[in-house]
């Protein structure tokens, strides 16, 4: 189940950190004799090389750049802001985007001082419609999908149903697990084909409830909705697979110097005048990166006509495993 799968990820994140140790090996093989390196990881950092987020600038915002500040949470690049209460933290930032457009955006806990009768957390996700891999066009879908393939021993407490929150749409659903005694809480609305989620777990009903209206202080978006929310306004619109092969003039395919089998999906934004102005990576090697950016500066599209008029659109594109779409 799509949660579950959350909370794997944040184990991963959150396991404790350990030295990296590095052995040099000479050019015939041979142990180096020589005292091995040894570099000490931060305190609640752990390293990972591999495919990692990337864009082609820092200053259009990008949905992992959300951060928790003198006790606001804040995302620009969906528009959120979301004041905790001063019992609520956030100890660890979360794992980098999955290659199917999962983003961990925060998990938060109580802090030492909470002193209520029991504990609990927060977990705000959000998933890239473009590149899920579960069969939902719109959170609605994804909602009533999750529903729907409630693993064993869980139990549905609210079928899924629409609320206000912040004067925002939202579906909202909930289920238990009897033997563990937690509840789950799901509500999510859809910002820029990304359908954000917000999780709230804990044994205590009362302090779920505490927590749905502590909610209603959020600040959003127009656009949020469980069917909607297809960006437009100040930001791009997002348009799936606007880069069909119908709306591209000019392309040139990127070239890699290494044969990989990572899928590689990629965001990107397209100017009035059909050039590209921003690309993100969601996962990709740094080699993946600077060829699709260096193929990409050279693609051109059809202008995207929004009541006739030409009009900056965000799209996804996916690329590995030998195609483009």
């Amino acid at each position: 189940m799509h949660y579950r799968f959350c909370s794997s990820l944040l184990i991963m994140a959150l396991s404790p950190s350990l030295p990296a140790r590095a052995q040099g090996v000479s050019q015939q093989g041979a142990p180096n004799n020589s005292s091995p390196s040894v570099t000490k990881v931060p305190t609640g950092v752990i390293l990972v090389k591999g495919a990692w987020s990337s864009a082609s600038d820092s200053v259009t915002p990008v949905p992992e750049g959300g951060k928790v500040a003198d006790g606001v949470f804040t995302d620009s690049y969906f528009g959120m802001s979301y004041a905790l209460t001063g019992n609520w933290t956030e100890k660890y930032t979360g794992p980098p985007p999955s290659d199917t457009g999962l983003y961990v955006l925060a998990q938060l806990s109580p802090a030492a001082t909470f002193n209520g009768p029991s504990r609990g957390s927060i977990l705000i996700t959000a998933q890239d419609m473009f590149f899920t891999p579960l069969p939902a066009t719109n959170v609605t879908e994804l909602i009533n999908y999750m529903k729907d393939n409630l693993g064993a021993g869980y139990e549905l407490e609210r079928s899924p149903a629409p609320v206000r929150i912040a004067n925002r749409s939202f579906s909202l659903f909930a289920y238990w697990s009897p033997v563990a005694q937690l509840h789950w809480v799901v509500l999510a609305t859809q910002i820029r084909c990304h359908a954000i989620q917000i999780v709230l777990t804990s044994r205590d009903t009362q302090l779920l409830d505490g927590l749905i209206l502590d909610m209603h202080k959020m600040k959003l978006p127009e656009e949020a909705s469980p069917i909607e929310g297809a960006g437009g306004g100040a930001e791009p619109v997002c348009v799936k697979d606007y880069a069909r092969d119908d709306n591209v003039i000019a392309r040139v395919d990127p070239v890699f110097s290494e044969h990989r089998f990572n899928p590689v999906p990629v965001r990107i934004i397209i100017d009035k005048e059909g050039k590209v102005k921003h690309i993100h990576f969601l996962s990709a090697f740094a080699d993946q990166a600077k060829v699709i950016t260096e193929a990409l500066g050279q693609w051109k599209f059809k202008p995207y006509l929004l009541d006739g008029r030409p009009s900056e659109i965000e799209t996804g594109i996916l690329f590995g495993h030998g195609s483009v779409r």
